[in-house]
């Protein structure tokens, strides 16, 4: 069994915010792979469901994002499972919107809600680091990754939703390279995928054979010039 915990903030206000792209994520691994419907539990949201033939359940954290290692740890140890077994979808300002990293264990560079996972359950945890980009300075970040994101992000967004979705039953089984070529057929498709090909190009016309006006005798001399 798999714990696979998306990080944001609970309430509608929140629900578009950068910082809530974890809870989007689930959201759309629940719905393409028939989870069943999200359920209060660990102090949090959860559904259950199966991923490549093995159980797997999804939480979405109700704490707030400073408190999320809260619900993450109650519903571990309650499953009895380890930290191994702990996969956390996330918001990363240091990857460019779109971009999507895996990450088994380390520090929490500054990210509240990894910061509390790891006080509550340790840090060998898997992480799956979800780009949104970076406002360019520290003191923009607070605002930033609580704003909503925009309409032009929409298109990048949804393809990296439905590609993460795509890819779940590989997350689930540890095959982080299946994982992320499933994104990446979402996100940045085959360059001629889905094309037709170039109409071929046309041969120019044969051009007539122009007539020799010239006399045989001066064909002739034309030779021994």
């Amino acid at each position: 069994m798999k714990l696979i915990v998306g990080l944001g903030n609970p309430g509608a206000q929140y629900a578009r915010n950068r910082h809530n792209i974890g809870f989007m994520a689930l959201d759309r691994i629940a719905q393409d792979h028939g989870f069943t419907g999200w359920k209060a539990r660990f102090q949090g949201q959860v559904a259950e469901g199966r991923l490549g033939g093995d159980k797997a359940v999804l939480l979405k954290p109700q704490t707030f994002m400073n408190l999320s290692g809260q619900s993450v740890g109650e519903a571990m140890r309650y499953l009895k499972l380890t930290p191994a077994d702990v996969m956390v979808l996330h918001d990363e300002l240091d990857l460019a919107p779109g971009k999507l990293r895996l990450k088994q264990g380390g520090g929490h560079a500054g990210h509240n809600g990894l910061r509390s996972i790891i006080q509550h359950i340790g840090d060998g945890f898997a992480r799956v680091r979800l780009g949104i980009g970076h406002p360019g300075h520290k003191d923009a970040v607070a605002g930033y990754v609580l704003h909503d994101f925009a309409k032009a992000d929409e298109d990048w967004l949804d393809d990296l939703l439905r590609g993460i979705a795509d890819g779940a039953d590989a997350l689930a089984a540890g095959d982080g390279a299946r994982f992320q070529n499933a994104v990446a057929q979402r996100v940045a498709p085959a360059r001629n995928a889905g094309r037709a090909p170039p109409p071929p190009t046309a041969k120019p016309a044969p051009q007539p054979a122009t007539e020799d006006s010239r006399s045989p005798l001066q064909r002739l001399a034309d030779k021994f010039r």
